[in-house]
């Protein structure tokens, strides 16, 4: 930030040296990276000012500071401000213009104000030169009090040529997709629907926070104007600036916050600088257009926790003098309380009551916080969350998959894949991301990418290559809104020789992946969890549609991921030779469940008997429709029923497919004899016939 000493003084009693400035700035926080003499006895101080602090890319924001500063002993004494629309006669503003605000949620509030019969011509000497002192150009007297008031107050300010706006009328408002803009700078651009314009009744004729338009800028013959002060959302400023790539004083300042009550003055100013330099006559009325101000927030501090983070003691009595010399309204409430309100031009830095602890060791002076020989260090455990991630990880390393780290970027083709039904992906603008622009919509992207990039090596594994990734996946809505989540991807090999895989082979891969997933579930929720896997629509077209199924925990029954057989056509894609088995976990689903604690039992006293039984049911039918059956028929003794392998073919049926299942009994007093587990499997087998039509072949 470009900062003149001369201007400066003009806001501190008595004035400063360079020297002084760059001391008294530096201890509050902003140091000073050159100091160059100007003529006349000035100097340009190139003040370094942190992202937080745009109230300080201003002069009087500067000399604010140098005013709170203990050391400095200056009083800060801030622009005299007059409202000229007191007593001003003749037709109000709103008889020659109409101000119409169509987005206030990212305007929070416009002004405008009408001035008739202006001079176009050169600035007066003293505004010319403070604004060459600072590096700026001057381009004439009406554009130099826009660009006076960003320097000195830190509000920009834009003037529009009255005479050219159709309808005599300026709206706020989104951009039409594909609008055409040409901007002061001379160049056409084409516009998106996301970002905000100043149009007059029939096109775009600024694109709002950024750069104006070159068909309403003020030329010689301009008469009548339009002074606008507003301000901005800093999101949808900055991402029009960086997709445009126009870096500009006013875009500099809104993406680090203006805020809407302090645009009155900032207007006020403006316009009085504006009949001072250019002459005319003001319609009477500020008007404005937006929603409610912000109200004042108020943040309570406890003098007994700023001793506890400065270490050292300071009187409530100094706290208050310091707050207060920031702007800051301090209210004692109680001993221990004082309740402090911001003041609007820090209402984004301040928010919390260690902002206020922060402020009070600036001005204290960090010097004056005493180094400990030691630090008392409390431990404590890892959160839950913490203790999850963490066992996760252990469990699919002891599971034999490698944990792998890519890149969040990929390329449109090989993200398209993984974009979701009803979402789209998010992309950058910058040329150093060419090839991928896209921020990945899936972990399983960089998996498949990093996959590749093994197999290129010939790297191997008994039973096939396994990785997996904790990351975050991006996407956005049709409304432009954005998608964040992060997730657990798997990727495993189908286990088999050479590069053929039978349907037993992606079998057993489904049910290896299958088992992982429950593995991890156990870890995060206990040994009382289970996975419940529901076959559906696949998502996108990453999936193999028949072999893809969504994973719920149980027993909340949440749906917290997905697992299947990767898409052919993606294995393709990336060169792959062998097929693949992929699942993703939402974490946060995962970990927003309550743990299911399992119970202690002792081990087992007497051997348990297992019996197989290989029921010939219809193709459609689900695991989870025999184990659910078994559960409900009762079985005396019965312990556990487990899946050993599915077959089908011309002895099974057409549209038929036989299941062997594994059935253990025990009890819990003595040694089960098989005449005491045959009833029990007869009535299995009547259960299966009667409820599913099973028919049995010896197993």
């Amino acid at each position: 930030m470009n900062i003149s000493l001369r201007w400066l003084n003009q806001y501190l009693q008595p004035h400063v040296s360079a020297a002084e400035a760059e001391a008294f700035l530096t201890e509050m926080g902003f140091p000073l990276e050159s100091v160059t003499p100007c003529a006349g006895g000035d100097a340009l101080l190139d003040v370094e000012v942190t992202s937080n602090r745009g109230d300080c890319l201003s002069h009087v924001g500067l000399a604010r500071e140098i005013g709170a500063c203990p050391r400095a002993r200056r009083r800060f004494i801030g622009p005299a401000i007059s409202d000229p629309h007191h007593g001003t006669q003749g037709d109000p503003a709103r008889h020659f213009f109409r101000l119409e605000n169509r987005a206030p949620e990212v305007c929070p509030r416009f002004t405008a104000q009408v001035v008739r019969g202006v001079k176009v011509g050169p600035s007066p000497t003293w505004l010319a030169q403070a604004l060459e002192a600072v590096g700026q150009r001057s381009i004439n007297n009406i554009v130099d009090v826009t660009n006076w008031l960003a320097f000195e107050l830190g509000n920009p300010a834009h003037v529009f040529d009255l005479r050219t706006l159709a309808g005599s009328a300026l709206v706020v408002r989104y951009a039409q997709d594909g609008e055409c803009l040409k901007t002061l700078d001379g160049k056409e651009r084409t516009l998106k629907a996301d970002e905000l314009v100043v149009a007059d009744a029939e096109r775009a004729q600024s694109l709002a926070g950024v750069i104006g338009g070159f068909d309403s800028q003020v030329t010689g013959t301009t008469g009548d104007v339009v002074l606008e002060v507003a301000c901005w959302d800093p999101v949808t400023v900055r991402r029009a600036a960086r997709r445009h790539r126009i870096r500009t004083d006013a875009s500099h300042r809104f993406e680090r916050y203006v805020d809407a009550r302090t645009l009155r003055d900032a207007a006020l100013r403006g316009v009085n600088l504006l009949l001072e330099v250019a002459g005319g006559s003001l319609a009477p009325g500020l008007l404005h257009e937006g929603g409610a101000l912000p109200t004042q927030a108020e943040i309570t501090l406890r003098p007994s926790r700023v001793k506890v983070m400065l270490g050292a003691e300071v009187s409530v009595a100094a706290m208050i003098a310091m707050l207060r010399s920031l702007g800051i309204d301090v209210a004692q409430r109680d001993e221990d309380a004082l309740v402090c309100a911001p003041p609007p031009w820090r209402a984004s830095d301040l928010t919390r009551e260690v902002d206020l602890i922060e402020e009070i060791a600036r001005l204290r002076g960090l010097d004056a916080v005493e180094a400990q020989d030691r630090v008392v260090v409390s431990p404590r455990a890892a959160p839950r969350q913490e203790r999850v991630k963490r066992e996760m990880r252990r469990v699919l390393a002891g599971l034999g998959f490698y944990e792998a780290v890519t890149f969040s970027f990929a390329s449109r083709e090989g993200a398209a894949p993984f974009v979701e039904h009803g979402l789209r992906t998010l992309a950058v603008d910058d040329a150093r991301r060419a090839h991928e622009p896209v921020l990945r919509p899936s972990a399983l992207a960089g998996l498949l990418a990093c996959r590749r990039a093994n197999q290129d090596g010939q790297v191997a594994q008994p039973g096939g290559v396994r990785l997996f990734e904790r990351a975050a996946a991006f996407a956005e809505t049709e409304a432009g809104a954005s998608r964040e989540r992060v997730t657990l991807a798997l990727l495993a090999d189908v286990p088999g020789e050479g590069r053929r895989r039978g349907h037993d082979d992606l079998q057993r891969a489904v049910r290896l992946v299958r088992g992982a997933v429950e593995a991890l579930v156990n870890a995060a929720l206990g040994p009382g969890a289970s996975v419940r896997c529901l076959p559906g629509e696949v998502p996108c077209a990453a999936w193999n549609p028949d072999a893809f199924a969504w994973v719920e925990a149980m027993p909340a029954g949440v749906r917290i991921g997905r697992l299947g057989l990767i898409a052919r056509s993606l294995q393709d894609q990336h060169g792959l030779e062998v097929p693949l088995v992929g699942a993703e976990i939402d974490e946060a689903a995962l970990l927003n469940l309550p743990d299911v604690r399992g119970s202690i039992r002792p081990v087992p006293a007497f051997p348990s008997i297992e019996r197989d039984l290989s029921p010939i049911v219809l193709e459609e039918t689900r695991w989870e429709a025999i184990a659910a059956l078994v559960d409900r028929t009762g079985l005396e003794h019965f312990e556990a029923l487990a899946f050993v392998g599915c077959y089908r073919g011309e002895q099974a049926g057409a549209g038929r497919k036989s299941l062997t299942l594994r059935a253990r009994f025990r009890a819990p007093d003595r040694t089960l004899r098989h005449e005491d587990v045959d009833p029990q499997m007869n009535a299995l087998m009547e259960a299966l016939a009667k409820e599913l039509g099973a028919t049995f072949r010896l197993a």
